[in-house]
């Protein structure tokens, strides 16, 4: 049986021991499964466009598949214009890297807070114009939460009480995109993190804030513990993962009056404190699903 071989692809200028971590037990998950996994930093690929020679340190026609576990999007199309299969594909990560746009691909395909994109305006511009803010409050109420599009680990996310801590928020953000979403009070500081790979919900955990943050990330010192996700809750999250077109993926549901409701999606999602809640070691349920699909 032919042995598989596969990269690893991580970002040259992350150097944390979260990520660290990862490249490790995906290297270790490999390794039981019998597959050849070569790391490499998105700095060393470097593909060319029009006229010039591609700077790969491999043959693309050689590789089995590329565990793309970046967002560096660009790079990801170009691999895939070559012919490579990416775990996940590049148009999956822009999807959920964007939070404008996962509103966007999953409006009436899932529970969602009501979501309204801000207007675009250039970042060496910003609003001059705040006006809109008002009505963001007249349509969502009190207070109501801004998030930038492109931000991880619960940062970049605010919330705001009336329309002049909202202003103040853009003039510090400038022009960079951003979301206002429905504040859900029974949430607040609770929300749950399911899993998921392969069309299959493989852990799922509780987070919650001891802190009075109303977001519960665990990198911001939220508290976890395992979490039997409902039949709906799966629902939703494998239905999200399908809309997206994701290989896996972390889906955080809030709960409103005891109905779940879609928060995000992470292409990327960081698994060592799910693993470490629920025991599920999620790089080998990736891997594991890599090797069905290629095989």
């Amino acid at each position: 049986m032919k042995k598989l071989r596969g990269i690893l692809i991580v970002n040259r200028f992350l150097h944390t021991t979260k990520f660290n971590d990862i490249s490790a037990r995906f290297s270790a998950s490999a390794e039981k499964l019998g597959a050849e996994l070569s790391l490499f930093t998105n700095d060393e690929l470097l593909p060319v466009t029009g006229l010039g020679r591609d700077l790969l340190p491999f043959d693309p026609d050689a590789v089995d598949f590329v565990l793309f576990y970046d967002k560096d999007i660009r790079l990801a199309a170009q691999l895939e214009k070559r012919g490579m299969r990416l775990f996940n594909s590049s148009r999956a990560i822009e999807l959920c890297d964007d939070k404008s746009l996962t509103h966007i691909a999953l409006d009436g395909k899932a529970d969602m807070p009501a979501t309204y994109i801000a207007p675009f305006t250039y970042e060496n511009i910003g609003y001059t114009d705040l006006a809109f803010v008002g009505k963001m409050f007249d349509l969502l109420g009190a207070p109501l939460v801004i998030k930038e599009a492109f931000g991880s680990f619960g940062q970049q996310v605010y919330l705001a009480h009336d329309p002049e801590e909202a202003c103040g928020i853009l003039r510090r953000t400038g022009g960079r995109r951003v979301i206002f979403q429905q504040f859900i009070k029974q949430s607040a500081g609770r929300d749950l993190r399911l899993n998921v790979v392969g069309g299959r919900v493989i852990a799922a955990m509780e987070r919650w804030s001891e802190n009075g943050d109303f977001r519960a990330n665990i990198t911001l010192g939220g508290s976890m513990r395992p979490h039997t996700p409902t039949p709906e809750e799966e629902r939703i999250a494998l239905n999200a993962a399908e809309a997206l077109g994701l290989d896996f993926c972390g889906v955080d549901l809030l709960i409103a009056d005891g109905r779940p409701l879609l928060c995000e999606v992470n292409s990327n999602a960081h698994f060592k404190s799910i693993e470490e809640c629920t025991g599920v070691n999620a790089a080998d349920e990736i891997m594991a699903h890599i090797m069905r699909s290629v095989s």
